[in-house]
């Protein structure tokens, strides 16, 4: 099986560019269902969960290019005709749900396997299916699959005040309104910049959304969309994972394709740990190592602009050898601290209590054998491993695969002691 194995103490230099948004990537190409034309999405990382995502428009029907180099996609859906999202692709990627809502606005009924992806917590998807009800649908549960289905006519616009502002649900929502008959607005919508950008890019198709940034979206319902050219949004939690690699063990890495408004909160906290991270131009950072010991911190983790539950396994490596104690927070995912373990087996010193981390920062951490078991999870292990003395072997790197493009070839341009063995 597929392992990287990281000899730990190397420092980082030189030059790494983030790619598009993983989260934003797979929802626009979900979105591109319910155009009538077809689409050219670019600035797409090439990872597994985008690959997944084709596999998924092709057996609706969707003719998908894949021009990997370019990294960009061309979808046309004129001939899907096919409503259901199976198991064996859905248990791959939670966010296979997010083709419910196309698919219900565009053929009226739709059948989707309850989804899989990283074993971080339950991650219901309740509020997804009320709002679709909301709408006019009905919905049931059976045999392990999510049926949804209008009994006549369009979908009906109204009023959905969500009882927390998920980001999933928000997303299928705002798919599912668009087409819809009349007026809908989503209160206490999510307002992570993923869903600034899906809704950018349906109104590039047609839509007329608008609220874009803030908790209430007003979607006015529209008959058709067309097809369109979009890029993709850079990846926040790409750009924090290498920015805390190189303020774990660079000398001066200078980091392209961050926009650092959507990552405020994390950048709050990485200077009160002393990073040394300055702006090196539009969009652009440069980070180094401090030479004084990084300081505690207590974190906690919430819907943005809180601080990004996704970076919180990310910065508890950090804070494994700050000086101190530092309690991490975790109040989104109840399983989001399955990694400690293997944390501690390299030398770290943290204790659970119930959602939170108490962090007793130590000098140094010990390569070991490890395993990734989720996607962010495993590029924390990672990353303990650059800092690590010894060798550290990583397991179960695809979760890590999912999420980053080129991981170790990035990691390795910079000067990490980091090989892929298969």
């Amino acid at each position: 099986m597929a392992r990287f194995i990281i000899n730990g103490g190397k420092t980082l230099s030189g030059e790494v560019t983030i790619d598009g948004a993983k989260n934003s990537a797979l929802k626009l190409m979900a979105a591109s269902i319910l155009g009538e034309g077809k689409t050219k999405i670019s600035n797409v990382p090439i990872i597994e969960d985008v690959k997944t995502m084709v596999d998924m428009l092709r057996m609706l029907g969707a003719e998908v290019g894949v021009d990997q180099e370019a990294k960009v996609l061309y979808i046309d859906p004129s001939k899907v005709d096919n409503p259901e999202a199976p198991y064996e692709l859905v248990r791959k990627m939670r966010a296979s749900i997010l083709v419910a809502g196309p698919l219900l606005a565009r053929f009226g009924q739709v059948r989707v396997a309850i989804p899989g992806g990283c074993n971080i917590g339950s991650r219901q998807i309740d509020l997804h299916l009320k709002g679709f009800e909301s709408l006019g649908a009905e919905y049931w549960v059976e045999h392990g699959y999510v049926n949804c289905r209008i009994h006549e006519g369009r979908l009906k616009g109204t009023v959905i005040d969500l009882a927390f502002p998920s980001r999933g649900a928000t997303e299928n929502l705002m798919m599912a309104a668009v087409l819809a008959e009349g007026q809908t607005v989503i209160n206490n919508a999510a307002l992570e910049p993923e869903i600034g950008d899906l809704a950018g890019f349906l109104n590039s198709m047609g839509a007329d959304i608008s609220g874009i940034n803030t908790p209430s979206l007003t979607i006015k319902g529209v008959r058709s969309l067309r097809g369109t050219e979009y890029s993709v949004i850079p990846d926040s939690i790409e750009a924090g994972t290498y920015i805390i690699a190189a303020g774990l063990c660079g000398s001066d890495v200078l980091i392209n394709n961050v926009r650092q408004k959507n990552l405020e909160t994390f950048f709050h906290k990485i200077k009160e740990i002393g990073i040394n991270i300055e702006t090196a131009g539009p969009d652009r950072v440069r980070v180094s190592r401090s030479h004084k010991r990084y300081r505690a911190a207590n974190i906690s983790t919430l819907p943005f602009p809180g601080f990004p539950t996704d970076l919180q396994p990310i910065i508890t490596v950090l804070l494994s050898i700050a000086d101190g104690v530092s309690v991490v927070t975790e109040n989104v995912f109840e399983n989001r601290f399955m990694y400690v373990d293997e944390l501690n087996r390299m030398g770290a010193g943290i204790k659970i209590d119930g959602h939170h981390a108490v962090i007793t920062g130590v000098d140094r951490l010990s390569g070991a054998p490890v395993r990734a078991f989720d996607l962010r999870a495993g590029a924390a292990v990672v990353l303990a491993g650059l800092i690590a003395e010894g060798t550290t072997e990583v397991s179960d790197i695809f979760h890590i695969q999912r999420g980053y493009s080129d991981f170790e070839k990035k990691l390795g341009r910079l000067g990490a002691g980091i090989i892929r063995s298969d």
